[in-house]
């Protein structure tokens, strides 16, 4: 899910820059952990394989400016991109649909140091109903629209089949959801002022395969070549 920063520049910060930014901090707070006191560009784009520049454009946009051939200190820099992303003010959501991936996004214990903190899981299976999950309560999803109400939460995980998305969508947003991180596989129709993250796995093995095949077609085509020439020097 991309940070939502709760500085109002978000509305000028581009969605890639969004995304590249929790790269950045992740490097900072490893290299500050290691003592190293001050980081340039160039070593934040050395290890995330970046241009320097987009670096410092990235870092530029989100009020980050370095000193020329000084660079950035460390732990300073990854406060203040904490403080930006709002990592720092860890916000409650709920989850619903406690199936394989739910299950896994609520033991997924980085999301706290990321600034969510998920509070509740819903699920309409009466076996899961009661129980705890990573130690986290599953309550009915009938008893969505109360505890959310009493909770003010304002972030929503769905991790449903693609035919409950919607109507567990409209009902979230009915009782003060304000941001949906969807993983089910299927568009939201929302009101406007309503955030929607879509995190479609199957469009990324999609991608990720389309990628593999065409680099196997090309040592394919790369070795029928060679064979070829090969054939040709000893003929």
């Amino acid at each position: 899910m991309t940070p939502q920063p709760k500085n109002s520049a978000i509305k000028g910060i581009p969605e890639p820059t969004l995304r590249r930014l929790p790269n950045y901090c992740q490097v900072l707070h490893r290299l500050a952990r290691e003592g190293v006191a001050r980081v340039s560009c160039t070593q934040i784009g050395n290890e995330l394989n970046l241009d320097p520049t987009q670096v410092r454009k990235d870092l530029a946009l989100a009020g980050a400016v370095g000193r020329p051939k000084v660079g950035y200190e460390t732990e300073a820099l990854f406060q203040q991109m904490e403080d930006f992303l709002g990592w720092n003010n860890a916000r409650d959501a709920v989850l619903v649909g406690v199936g394989s991936l739910g299950t896994a996004l609520l033991g997924y214990r980085p999301f706290n140091r990321y600034g969510v903190n998920i509070v509740a899981a819903f699920d309409t299976n009466p076996m899961k109903q009661g129980s705890e999950v990573h130690g986290i309560p599953v309550f009915p999803l009938l008893k969505l629209p109360n505890l959310l109400e009493r909770m003010k939460v304002h972030i929503g995980i769905l991790t449903v089949p693609a035919e409950q998305a919607q109507p567990v969508c409209d009902l979230m947003i009915m009782t003060g959801i304000r941001a949906l991180w969807n993983f089910a596989p299927t568009a939201l129709t929302v009101p406007d002022g309503i955030i929607v993250q879509n995190e479609n796995l199957f469009n990324s093995l999609g991608v990720l395969s389309s990628k593999l095949t065409a680099l196997l077609r090309g040592e394919d085509k790369k070795d029928r070549a060679r064979q070829a020439r090969r054939q040709e020097t000893t003929s």
